[in-house]
């Protein structure tokens, strides 16, 4: 029996517009959803708080299983998942995958939180029992993207409610199923109570409604760095916490000892993987002056390689652009780099929404797809001489996420490493990874830091209470 009936899939009735569910790759509709209004956030924020409290009080035992069986069911619903991640966020079946795994891992990890130690006992002055203990900060609320939606989504669902909170995802209208809807019906075959999960498809106005919800004391937001700075403003002003995971232009650096033979096929993954639409992508290509003309022509190469089309029924590398505003946006940091001087290696070109894989060689700083994040498929490529001079140019501009380095000579890459600000670093490897059990995030206009995985789950949605326990009254000198 199929998860997700398009004819029952939304449990709660919302008030918000009807919004198609659309296939990038054809433009075909595959199905219909309502759209929150913010009226609706508020109600589901008060019935996520209403439901939480029994939940939290729910032995550590019982919460863990409703999340490892949740882990279960996104293995035993793989193939009808798969099917709706390809077609409705244009990845290809291994990316699908890649989610589908990375979900059920997210899970899995989660309900051993459940049981993870509560807090510390603290020394005194006083003659008492002095400690801490973790507590569910309520309810978390959900922001996510389109790009990675069940991952998106997932990460932050899982470890909260394992932590004994209830949430509000609001997940990108054009990932409302994959990235939504997908959740809610895995959770409620799991066991999970009803009112815990509120899964809400909506606009800004959702996103906006969420994080002035009174019910709703903690944001985990993924998104764009210009959404992420009014989600913090706006968290600020309603004395939230917001976790923010942002933007990205991540440099990938080569050097001169590089084997150029295993680089390229790392290289082009980091920057074309899911058409380029990853936080983490490889968005600047530094490779040592000795190399890179070879460089340049075999990327280009590869990029000229590699297959563009209908992941759903088609075998392809790449799908197409989740939708033509995004696609527009690509095009333009093409041309206009392109008539800033930079030399079109490969690529450049689109039909429809299926963008072929980019490579712009003769960049430099005044290059608009070299210096800001494009979020698709091109990889600019500029030769540096020095790993003093790698090091200023993968440290320059406003963003910290992710970082790869390529070398033989593995402490050299950890020392050069050192010296780049970033919250991720990976050495002979491209910048495009993730694992459950693994810290995630990045600073400066890449986020406010790693806020996935084990402790920083913990901190991310639970509060810290102090308490004290004395056998009798304090006394006191009045």
């Amino acid at each position: 029996m199929p998860l997700l009936d398009p004819t029952n899939w939304q449990s709660r009735p919302l008030s918000g517009g009807g919004h198609t569910v659309t296939e990038p790759a054809t433009g075909d509709s595959l199905g219909a959803v309502t759209l929150a209004t913010a009226e609706d956030v508020a109600t589901a924020a008060r019935a996520a708080s209403a439901a939480q409290p029994e939940w939290a009080a729910l032995p550590h035992f019982a919460r863990a299983a409703v999340l490892r069986r949740a882990g279960d069911l996104f293995a035993a619903h793989a193939d009808e998942l798969r099917d709706w991640i390809v077609r409705e966020s244009g990845s290809i079946p291994g990316k699908a995958d890649f989610e589908l795994h990375v979900a059920a891992q997210e899970c899995y990890e989660a309900a051993a939180l459940a049981s993870r130690p509560v807090g510390q006992i603290l020394p005194s002055e006083a003659p008492r029992l002095s400690y801490t203990r973790r507590v569910p900060v309520g309810v978390v609320g959900v922001i996510a993207p389109f790009n990675a939606p069940l991952i998106l989504s997932i990460r932050s669902v899982a470890p909260a409610l394992a932590l004994g909170n209830g949430v509000v995802l609001k997940p990108d209208p054009r990932t409302a199923v994959c990235g939504g809807l997908a959740l809610a019906a895995v959770f409620a075959e799991a066991g999970l109570p009803d009112g815990l999960l509120q899964v809400l498809p909506g606009g800004p106005a959702a996103g906006q409604a969420l994080v002035a919800a009174p019910h709703v004391p903690v944001i985990s937001f993924t998104g764009s760095t210009a959404a992420g700075r009014a989600v913090g403003e706006a968290a600020g002003r309603h004395l939230k916490r917001a976790h923010l995971e942002l933007g990205g232009n991540s440099a990938l650096i080569v050097l001169e000892d590089a084997d150029i033979d295993a680089v390229i096929s790392t290289a082009a993954w980091g920057s074309f993987f899911h058409q380029g639409q990853i936080c983490m992508t490889t968005g600047r290509h530094l490779v040592h002056a000795s190399l890179y003309e070879e460089y340049v022509e075999r990327l280009a190469a590869k990029a000229d390689s590699l297959a563009v089309g209908d992941p759903y029924r088609e075998q392809v590398h790449l799908g197409p652009i989740i939708d033509r505003a995004q696609l527009d946006k690509i095009q333009g940091l093409v041309e206009s780099s392109t008539a800033h001087g930079a030399k079109l290696a490969a690529g450049g070109s689109h039909e429809r929404l299926f963008y072929r894989p980019t490579v712009i060689a003769g960049v430099d700083d005044t290059t608009p797809a070299y210096t800001e994040e494009v979020f698709g498929p091109v990889a600019p490529v500029r030769p540096f001489s020095t790993p003093e001079e790698a090091a200023a140019l993968a440290s320059a501009g406003p963003y910290g996420l992710s970082l790869g380095i390529v070398t033989r000579d593995t402490a050299r890459g950890l020392d050069l490493a050192e010296r780049i600000p970033t919250g991720i670093a990976h050495i002979n490897d491209q910048t495009v990874n993730d694992e459950a059990v693994a810290p995630f995030g990045g600073i400066a206009a890449s986020g406010t830091g790693a806020r996935f995985g084990g402790e920083a789950n913990l901190d991310a949605f639970t509060d810290v209470r102090w308490t004290t326990v004395r056998g009798d009254v304090a006394a006191y000198p009045f």
